[in-house]
């Protein structure tokens, strides 16, 4: 049993109840989130969760007659625990994390090194499975978070510039709605042209398969199987070796030369990159659906200062709340880049601000 040099003192005892309380929450979040999942990260959840049961233990046993009432764990744990029975997301993985990397084990006399160890090692056990949620919804994300802050940054400069210059409100109205329309074709326009270029491209790089049919008719000695393993990257003698095998057992290779290699998740390297129509439909409902938000109080009817400062704080709100997605999903402080954001599009906006004035005072 785990003992204490010296009798525990008042502030002792709360320290680790609060500690067992931690540890009890954190465990169940893993039990949370494992039975929302399957095969191996189902079952690296659960021996986290047991991980956190041995933590437990040793608080246990620290405690012994003093572990008084469960505590509820911190407000953070909590928060963790539901998300994790609604949604069990690579979110809650992201929280969990962050949760990880702030233990305060390894400044506790009381918490043993093998505990500090251990906390340190599920951050990156945590990491681990979060990337592998990043990595899923990575291009859909991306295009989601920049579609949308593309719409709101440049339609909010756009309004605030027109609206400082001093003309009508039905102009600021209509040059809002101008810009959410050019700006939105713009980027469906641009992400179509993307993705048909990269697919060309691929079907440019991939192997023609007609080419198997020469296989049998080439000139063993002389091989020019080689060349093409050769212009794939293999080393001289490694290409001959296996064009040599490959020429030797046809009927096993039947497929080998024209193949391509399987993205990771089972899909072609075309599939992988999406469709040029729905990754345009796509970028244009995002970046309009950003744009829409500045435009909004005019939409609505107000005029004047009014609608620039409702304007300004719905897309300060929009950008607080991308920028922390953004941070959370990313393992970084939710608040740090929700003000980056901030600070960022405001900036944008600003600078719009301040030539429109000019602009209007120069005119006037």
């Amino acid at each position: 049993m785990t003992t204490h040099a010296t009798s525990p003192t008042p502030a002792d005892i709360k320290r680790w109840r609060r500690y067992l309380a931690d540890e009890r929450a954190e465990a169940a979040v893993y039990r949370d989130l494992a039975g929302r999942r399957e095969g191996e990260e189902r079952e690296i959840l659960l021996e986290l969760a047991e991980a956190e049961r041995r933590h437990e233990q040793h608080w246990l046993e620290l405690l012994g007659d003093d572990v008084g009432r469960p505590l509820r764990g911190d407000l953070r744990t909590r928060l963790l625990g539901w998300l994790a029975r609604r949604f069990g997301s690579v979110f809650v993985l992201a929280l969990a994390q962050r949760a990880e990397a702030r233990s305060p084990y390894a400044g506790d006399a009381d918490a043993t090194p093998r505990m500090a160890a251990d906390e340190q090692v599920h951050e990156e056990v945590v990491r681990a499975l979060a990337a592998r949620g990043r990595q899923r919804l990575s291009g859909t994300f991306r295009a989601a978070v920049f579609g949308a802050n593309d719409g709101l940054v440049s339609n909010l400069a756009l309004v605030l510039g027109v609206s400082a210059s001093g003309v009508p409100t039905h102009v600021v109205l209509l040059t809002g709605i101008s810009g959410l329309l050019a700006g939105a074709l713009s980027m469906g326009a641009g992400e179509y042209v993307s993705v048909r270029s990269q697919r060309e491209l691929l079907e440019a790089s991939s192997p023609n398969p007609a080419t198997n049919s020469a296989l049998p008719d080439l000139d063993v000695d002389a091989n020019e199987l080689t060349l093409v393993y050769r212009a794939r990257g293999m080393a001289p003698e490694e290409a001959a070796d296996h064009a040599r095998e490959v020429l030797s057992s046809l009927e096993a290779y039947t497929s080998d030369f024209p193949a391509v290699r399987p993205a990771p998740d089972g899909e072609d390297e075309h599939e992988a990159i999406g469709n040029g129509w729905s990754a345009a439909v796509s970028s244009f409902c995002f970046f309009a659906s950003g744009a829409l938000i500045p435009i909004l109080p005019f939409l609505f009817g107000l005029t004047g200062t009014a609608a620039v400062v409702v304007s300004a704080l719905l897309v300060g709100i929009v950008l607080l709340g991308t920028g922390a997605v953004v941070g959370l999903l990313s393992g970084a402080s939710p608040l740090k880049r929700a003000v980056r954001q901030l600070l960022i599009g405001y900036g944008a906006a600003a600078a719009t601000y301040l030539l429109g004035l000019l602009f209007g005072a120069t005119v006037g």
